[in-house]
């Protein structure tokens, strides 16, 4: 068997409403010449796992003992990666056409792009928001901003509009993005102290760090459910979201803005506490 020139990893958790017809779609769109899919399992225990091995016995599932968060998983995925790009697809996303040849020619077109994401669709092929300012108090409240923009459907055709062309970012939403393996081996793939959330952005940063680009490339699309594996566990992922954000503010910021960030995270914990008391 020839070398498949995209390794396509989806990292799956208790994803059995979605995970068939994410794979169904990647085999009726893309060439399975040109592609190897690879699911890494997150020790799902809703029989997922086991009807991905039945249906599909193309895919290379990689079943893990336990849960060790999204970064971790697409690790262990690019490792066992033949392709000389990755792919990395949740597994709540539908591929709706063959957009590989579209993202590869972005990617190839400049050698300092170091990360292509296409647009997101809704379920209805609406317009979905999947870029962010840099992380940091000024970023995260632009991008705020934007969010409550976007949570207004009046607001969608605008948005959608600026987004409709190819632009540099800070960050694309980790649902889909394609980058080349070297460079994902060179800043050493996702940082695993994140279990989830941040991880994407993290590793934006690092990749722009070294002088690459992030490309939104929205003349490829992917539709994306949302919020599937996350819904699973609402509460926990709560604090699992500030804590992820902590860590980053100690990685990348400075400590002027983690302070500030502490004593928000601090305030906004005391005003909680006081209304349900």
């Amino acid at each position: 068997m020839s070398q498949p020139q995209v390794s396509i990893i989806i990292v799956n958790y208790n994803g059995l409403g979605v995970i068939v017809d994410c794979l169904t779609s990647i085999f009726c769109y893309l060439s399975p010449t040109a592609i190897e899919v690879i699911v890494v399992d997150n020790d799902s225990q809703d029989g997922s796992p086991e009807l991905i091995a039945q249906k599909f016995p193309q895919v290379n599932l990689l079943r893990q003992a336990k849960n060790g968060g999204f970064g971790t998983a697409n690790n262990v995925g690019a490792r066992q990666a033949q392709g000389e790009y990755l792919l990395l697809l949740n597994s709540d996303t539908l591929v709706t056409g063959n957009m590989l040849p579209t993202l590869l020619a972005q990617l190839t077109s400049d050698a300092q792009i170091g990360i292509v994401g296409p647009r997101l669709l809704n379920p209805d092929g609406s317009f979905q928001l999947s870029i962010a300012h840099e992380i940091g108090l000024w970023g995260e409240w632009r991008t705020l901003r934007q969010v409550k923009k976007y949570r207004i459907p009046a607001n969608r055709p605008a948005l959608a509009a600026q987004y409709d062309h190819d632009q540099f970012v800070d960050i694309v939403v980790g649902a889909a993005m394609l980058m080349r393996r070297s460079l994902f081996e060179q800043v050493g793939g996702f940082d695993e102290a994140f279990f989830m959330y941040f991880e994407e952005s993290d590793l934006c940063q690092r990749v722009r760090a070294l002088g690459y680009k992030i490309l939104y490339a929205p003349t490829a699309t992917v539709i994306h459910i949302g919020g599937y594996s996350v819904a699973q566990a609402a509460g926990p992922m709560a604090a699992e979201y500030r804590r992820s954000q902590r860590y980053y503010y100690r990685k990348h910021r400075p400590r002027w803005e983690q302070w500030i960030l502490h004593g928000y995270l601090a305030f906004k914990t005391w005003r909680q506490a006081r209304q349900h008391s």
